[in-house]
């Protein structure tokens, strides 16, 4: 168990310095990358079964007692999380080979495999750690590889794209580390299973402030609005690759960091009208704002933003139904975000533009027959329409959690949410059909399809594959979704986990 803990941790960070010192052999890169996010996705599976069999496990790191050093923790929550971000990391690192966004020119060295396993090592501790300060580190590990990443082959535009992502998240982990400094001198510790038990003792005034000042923190790194203002002007320059990392990871790690600290350290009764209105909020403006793009990656980004609403509609309500559906939206929408982008990168560099209104077919080069025309709109329409909650997708299935869940709470505010939920519902659809009308007579050429190209369209076909087992295996998907909104329900669990772990 201590090997399966720390792997998602440790393999990726040991790897990038592995990767640096093989910096001018990028066949040797391209290999480690790959092996070891295999190795890291099969240890996330693996974890996520005896964690979903088990219970929540905890290795003390070091042999130091939790509370005294760095515990690891691993609930159904954080392991399905995980699990399915590597899978996401790995599929993208495949479109990427295939893209050539890792080559380099002779002689020269690129940083990529070693900031995207740096990536990849922030992401598995962020979703591990069971300490405040060690979720900073992640995130500071986080921003630190995909600044890098962001401004690859940069030229002006990219880089000033990329300081003010940089500016913002660097404004944002200042917050974050004034806040831990707060939260330990009100409680003694930065323990995440020794706070949800000092929390409590806390007067309701310093219990709302910090409530509020971590949501402010997770808020910046999850876009949600006002604090959006940073996503849409950075994520579309990236390369396309790391946009669709990005755009999937990045800010669920800010939702994930969101749900985890509210419901452990400040559990509330009923809905919480704060958040609530955040959410209405960010589905409003996010959709607004896509539908007044015309590229398609700024759309996508302004669409992301609109989505984190939902997450934040489902935590909002603040019980067992609401949290399932909030997970169960999570998860959907890392597979779909990432495959709307994968499909967008390959429009743009087949047709060398991705404005709406100058991607035109060429004569002469149009694919032969209708096959590869209907794959080139078939892999964007299907998560198109689940991220626009059209059934049978699992877009269809946590919006219709989140609505029962609206239901079940009978309350004004979660009315109110739901009826924005499939406003914006529809005009996501608007957006995604707007979009599709045009992607679907691009020249995404199967026919033509060799080499990298035939990786590109295959792994985002994958991709794709997976929203739709998603959809079909939905049963067992809910019911696991629910046993993880019931372990959130009941942060005691998670105290008494942590506490009852000897020291290794």
């Amino acid at each position: 168990m201590t090997l399966l803990m720390i792997g998602p941790v440790l393999l990726p960070l040991l790897a990038a310095a592995v990767s640096l010192a093989l910096a001018r052999t990028s066949a040797a890169q391209r290999v480690l990358t790959v092996v070891v996010l295999t190795a890291v996705l099969a240890d996330a599976v693996a974890l996520l079964i005896i964690v979903d069999r088990d219970g929540t496990a905890v290795v003390a790191v070091g042999g130091w007692a939790p509370g005294l050093g760095i515990a690891l923790v691993a609930d159904l929550l954080s392991a399905l999380l995980l699990t399915v971000a590597v899978l996401v990391a790995l599929a993208v690192l495949l479109f990427a080979l295939g893209q050539g966004t890792t080559d380099r020119p002779a002689r020269t060295v690129t940083p990529f495999h070693p900031a995207y396993l740096l990536l990849v090592g922030g992401v598995g501790l962020a979703f591990l750690t069971g300490d405040l300060f060690n979720l900073f580190v992640a995130f500071e590990v986080m921003l630190a590889s995909s600044y890098v990443l962001i401004t690859l082959n940069a030229g002006e535009g990219r880089v000033v794209a990329g300081m003010t992502y940089t500016m913002t998240s660097l404004t944002s982990s200042l917050l974050f580390l004034t806040a831990v400094g707060l939260v330990y001198a009100a409680t003694g510790t930065v323990n995440l299973a020794e706070l949800a038990e000092r929390t409590g003792g806390l007067s309701d005034g310093v219990r709302s402030a910090l409530a509020a000042f971590l949501l402010v923190v997770f808020g910046i790194k999850a876009a949600v609005v006002p604090l959006h203002f940073w996503l849409p002007d950075s994520y579309p320059t990236a390369p396309a690759p790391i946009t669709a990392v990005f755009a999937a990871l990045l800010t669920k790690v800010g939702v994930y960091a969101m749900i985890r600290t509210q419901s452990l350290l400040f559990p509330r009764e009923g809905t919480w009208w704060l958040i609530g209105c955040a959410a209405i909020l960010t589905m409003l403006v996010g959709i607004l704002g896509a539908i007044a793009q015309d590229d398609i990656n700024r759309l996508l980004s302004f669409t992301l933003v609109s989505h984190i609403g939902f997450m934040l509609f489902g935590l909002s309500l603040f019980d067992l139904a609401g949290f399932t559906g909030a997970i169960l939206y999570i998860i959907h929408h890392i597979v779909v975000q990432a495959s709307l982008f994968l499909v967008t990168a390959l429009v743009e560099s087949r047709t060398g533009t991705a404005a709406l209104h100058r991607i035109k077919p060429t004569p002469g080069t149009a694919p032969r027959g209708g096959g590869a025309r209907l794959l080139a709109g078939a892999l964007f329409l299907v998560p198109a329409l689940s991220l626009a909650g059209l059934p049978p997708f699992s877009g269809f299935i946590a919006k219709l959690a989140l609505l029962r869940a609206a239901v079940l709470d009978g309350g004004a505010i979660a009315y109110t949410l739901a009826a924005t939920a499939l406003v914006t519902s529809l005009l996501t659809l608007y957006a995604m059909v707007r979009v599709w009308r045009v992607i679907s007579v691009s020249l995404i050429a199967a026919a033509e399809t060799t080499g990298g190209r035939t990786l590109t369209v295959g792994t985002t076909a994958g991709m794709v594959a997976v929203g739709l087992a998603m959809a079909a295996c939905a049963g067992p998907l809910v019911a696991l979704t629910e046993r993880a909104a019931d372990d959130l329900s009941r942060p005691g669990d998670y105290r008494d986990a942590v506490f009852a772990e000897e020291p290794r």
